[in-house]
């Protein structure tokens, strides 16, 4: 059975930092490709980082560039989000998602993601 865990989501003030945290269990996790996506309120779920199978490519959304970094651990089955100058747009549900993947990109689209966590939630207030 796959799961796939997030933690670290809180409530934080503008311009604060959270590091997000994503342990799967399940997979041979370092076969997969991992993103992170959000979902703000009446917003769809968006694509907002994602990371290759080895760590070697990652991406961002245009709007989260030079504020958050995706890393992972494949020994330990684990994906990061660190979010940086944090802004009340960031607001949302935060998702990471996996799918097997052995190439260097990582695809955004959220349908071909096989394995979803439940979601921590982000609250940025002003």
């Amino acid at each position: 059975q796959v799961q796939l865990v997030e933690s670290g989501g809180g409530s934080v003030q503008a311009g604060d930092s959270l590091r997000l945290s994503c342990v799967a269990s399940g997979l041979t996790f370092s076969s997969y490709a991992v993103g992170w996506f959000r979902q703000g309120p009446g917003k769809e779920r968006e694509f907002v980082a994602g990371i290759s199978w080895s760590g070697a490519n990652s991406y961002y959304t245009d709007s989260v560039k030079g504020r958050f970094t995706i890393s992972r651990d494949n020994a330990k089955n684990t994906v990061f989000l660190q979010m940086g100058s944090l802004k009340p747009e960031d607001t949302a549900v935060y998702y990471c998602a996996a799918y097997h993947s052995l190439s260097l990109i990582v695809i955004y689209t959220p349908q071909e993601y096989d394995y979803w966590g439940q979601g921590t939630q982000v609250t940025v207030s002003s």
